[in-house]
């Protein structure tokens, strides 16, 4: 009895000592989650990250929690026994996930802009576990029918469209889907996300393994000073002392060709660039972009469309494939026309020259650069020394803010930032109030993605009471330490055009995060950002910014007039190349039989040859292998957005010009009709209301020079 008694006591000893243990784990779980910083609203102004505090370590805790708590979230909503209403459905859902999409916002801008081997891990990790949460929500029958049993006659403004938003992605992801086609789309989404991530981490592989190493600086001739210490410094990075190391970007043509005399140089950079993501190794894309390209046309057929294109435009400006073709195909044919006269110009300066030789994709950018020399007396080392970066933003873009909208900037050198190279600012409105946090980062990095772009830290949203915190993402070249950061031209244009998505993220005036600001069709949010890359030419926003870094002269206005004549040169190869690259992606996602698909190389090929875009001399863009955009950025069917956008930009710009230019009162009714309504509103009308009649192709024929 006793013996048993004490077997009893030791036993409830143990317990108790096991439970107490196992408190203490669940206390220092609770307390790791407490201190975790994505876990908790930021408290600097408007949430802004911080990032002083935020350390690899805290995504993996912070995804863990976010998604139980979301999970539960969903599952409360899902199954609530009250009768769905907007609030207790559509708004419960609209609010939910907090945490979650806090620390995923972070990571995702991070993963972009700043990686390393730790995130890159964590991102391939979790890319499939996101996927799955999200066909969780989007494919649970009881969430829809909940959405679906909403009077949407009760409602009105944004809380019906936001009803009717909902409505709309639950039957895009498939919701009206059987059982057994559900979990079918739930395997194609979870090894989309995982391809997509892991095309994205070989592609910054082969974009490193892609630099280009020169012993000699005989083979640089025509770079500047500065230009051939950078290049050294990185070549010593690279543990090649004594070299020279030239970087690529995530285009085809790189930024260094139209100042580098040697051909067989440019020959080299040009083909190393070319075929980066083509060469057998770690680095190779195209056994991964294929597979995506055939998963995508069974999730497209899973929902009962005939290729993953037509799935894809049903909530877009351009509804279908066809429409979006049409437009490109209006403007390929004059665009293809004036490349080749373009190109016959650069071969007769080839042969006056006696090159001996014709023309090929590495040679156009260096011998356009003196046809621009020898038609406008237009020399790009001529102008560069106008546009210091910090003086171009701040004299410049952010000029012409104050100008067209009256917002004015605030240096914030008290915040932290993700990375030494970023730059932090305060907004503020017309009236003088706060109303946001913006930050810049902009040298290329061996762990950053190619191109540019703008993201939220932090979304607009009435509701909710948040300002927006906006990033802008660049990859210029950074200067050696102690040397001015001077751009070229086409460098100002990009600064100009993300600064454009800025204002749309700036003037969003929405009530829910979801319609808030850039959250809009993909063929309708570069329209923003393009126009305002007119604000780079104006004359009185060019005389500002435009200041010679060592005399501090203002650029000559007979400089300025070369620019403007300029304006139009080598149009024809620059659309020419977008659209090949907006082509090519409706072609690989365009197919109805996966019979149909081809390797990479050969279908890319095949493809540009179909519509006319196979021009030797004028390349695609983004070669398929290292199409980032729609294999691993979001883009997929939607890289024609940007010519339907420009399409728009150049009939608003129409208006404007016809009525008074770029001035404060047409700022406002831009930012009245286009900048403020984020997707609240009808946007082909919101666009009608702006200048009176729906888009034309005729403006982009006659602005572009054709």
């Amino acid at each position: 009895m006793k013996i048993g008694y004490k077997i009893i006591a030791t036993g409830a000893l143990l317990l108790l000592a096991l439970t107490a243990q196992s408190q203490s784990v669940v206390d220092q779980k609770t307390k790791s989650i407490m201190k975790n910083p994505l876990l908790q609203k930021s408290i600097l102004q408007y949430q802004a990250p911080q990032f002083d505090l935020i350390k690899d370590e805290h995504f993996k805790p912070a995804f863990e929690y976010g998604l139980k708590v979301h999970d539960k979230e969903i599952e409360a909503i899902a199954n609530n026994n009250l009768k769905p209403t907007f609030e207790n459905t559509v708004l419960a859902l609209e609010i939910s996930g907090v945490d979650l999409y806090r620390a995923v916002g972070i990571f995702s801008n991070l993963t972009g802009s700043n990686t390393n081997p730790t995130l890159q891990a964590i991102d391939e990790e979790y890319a499939s576990i996101f996927s799955a949460h999200n066909d969780k929500i989007y494919l649970n029958s009881k969430l829809y029918q909940r959405i679906k049993a909403i009077d949407l006659n009760s409602l009105k403004g944004e809380d019906k469209k936001l009803t009717e938003y909902y409505l709309q992605q639950f039957e895009l992801a498939g919701a009206n889907l059987s059982a057994s086609n559900k979990e079918k789309m739930k395997k194609i989404n979870s090894e989309l996300a995982t391809l997509g991530t892991s095309f994205g981490n070989k592609l910054l592989i082969a974009r490193k393994n892609g630099a280009v190493l020169f012993d000699n600086e005989s083979d640089l001739d025509g770079l500047s000073a500065d230009e051939l210490a950078a290049s050294k410094v990185r070549a010593k990075e690279a543990g090649h002392e004594g070299k020279y190391l030239i970087g690529l970007l995530n285009t085809t043509q790189q930024p260094l060709l139209p100042s580098l005399k040697n051909r067989a140089t440019r020959e080299k950079i040009y083909k190393s660039s070319w075929t980066r993501a083509e060469k057998n190794d770690d680095g190779d894309t195209r056994e991964i972009l294929l597979k995506m390209a055939k998963l995508r046309l069974q999730k497209a057929k899973l929902m009962g469309k005939k290729s993953y294109a037509e799935w894809r435009l049903q909530d877009q400006m351009a509804k279908t494939p066809a429409n979006a073709m049409n437009l490109l195909a209006q403007i390929a044919k004059p665009a293809v026309a004036k490349a080749k006269v373009e190109a016959k110009e650069i071969q007769d300066l080839i042969d006056s020259q006696n090159g001996g030789f014709k023309l090929q994709p590495w040679d156009w950018n260096f011998y356009s650069e003196q046809v621009r020399k020898a038609k406008y007396d237009l020399d790009e080392s001529q102008i560069k020394p106008y546009f210091e970066l910090t003086t171009v933003l701040e004299k410049g873009v952010f000029f012409a803010a104050k100008q067209m909208f009256g917002i004015t900037f605030k240096e914030r050198k008290d915040l932290p930032v993700y990375n030494p190279d970023v730059v932090a600012y305060e907004v503020f409105d017309n009236d003088g109030n706060s109303m946001a946090i913006y930050y810049l980062d902009f040298y290329t990095r061996d762990n950053k993605n190619g191109g540019a772009w703008m993201n939220n830290f932090v979304n607009q949203s009435h509701y909710l009471g948040q300002k927006p915190v906006i990033v802008n993402v660049y990859n210029f070249t950074k200067p050696a330490d102690g040397k001015p950061s001077l751009i070229s031209f086409d460098d100002v244009t990009t600064m100009f055009h993300e600064f454009g998505h800025t204002l749309h993220g700036l003037f969003a005036n929405q009530q829910y995060v979801t319609l808030s600001g850039t959250s809009v069709p993909r063929d309708y949010v570069e329209f923003p950002s393009q126009i305002n890359e007119h604000a780079a030419l104006d004359p009185t926003v060019l005389q500002n910014y435009a200041i010679h870094y060592q005399t501090k002269e203002p650029i000559p206005q007979e400089l300025i007039a070369k620019i403007k004549k300029a304006d139009t040169f080598n149009k024809g190869y620059d659309v020419t190349e977008l659209l090949a690259a907006a082509t090519l992606d409706m072609a690989w996602h365009s197919v109805e039989k996966e019979s149909d698909f081809k390797p990479a190389l050969e279908f890319e090929k095949e493809a540009l040859a179909k519509y006319g875009l196979l021009v030797n001399e004028v390349p695609t863009r983004y070669h398929s292998p290292y199409f980032a955009h729609i294999f691993s950025g979001g883009y997929s069917s939607g890289y024609y957005a940007y010519t339907w956008s420009k399409t728009l930009d150049y009939n608003a710009y129409d208006w404007m010009q016809a009525n008074g230019g770029m001035t404060r009162e047409n700022g406002e009714r831009f930012r009245k009709f286009i900048l403020s309504v984020g997707n609240s509103v009808d946007l082909n009308q919101a666009f009608k209301d702006f200048i009176g009649h729906e888009m034309k192709v005729e403006p982009y024929i006659k602005n572009a020079g054709f």
